[in-house]
């Protein structure tokens, strides 16, 4: 029977509790530490394996903007994260300038019909 290696032992725990302080330190971590489990627009709870489907919206959508007080976070499902970004860029499509909204003009099908009579 061989001995455990406790040098590579200590290795692995010491980085399993690196990565911890990493995840920790970062804003997921820290929103869920600051807010209660729970949707801010549906208002479903989350625990457990399910605490995976909460995420962290940003409410000024920069990502790079996260001030330790978590005052640009909100925590939403997925759901309705997926639902907050689609609602954005909707009403960032309406607001292009009109040379931005012209149609396309070339129809990649325009000699089809002749094609198809050969």
């Amino acid at each position: 029977m061989t001995k455990p290696d406790h040098a590579r032992l200590d290795r692995v725990v010491a980085e399993a509790r690196k990565q911890s302080e990493l995840r920790e330190a970062g804003y997921r971590e820290r929103a869920l530490k600051l807010y209660p489990w729970i949707c801010g627009r549906c208002a479903r709870e989350f625990s457990g394996v399910r605490l995976r489907e909460l995420t962290v919206h940003h409410k000024d959508h920069n990502h790079d903007n996260n001030p330790a007080d978590g005052s640009n976070w909100e925590l939403l499902c997925l759901y309705c994260h997926d639902n907050e970004h689609s609602r954005v860029l909707e009403e960032a499509g309406r607001h292009r300038s009109a040379d931005q909204q012209k149609l396309a003009t070339h129809n990649p099908f325009s000699a089809l019909q002749g094609l198809l009579k050969k």
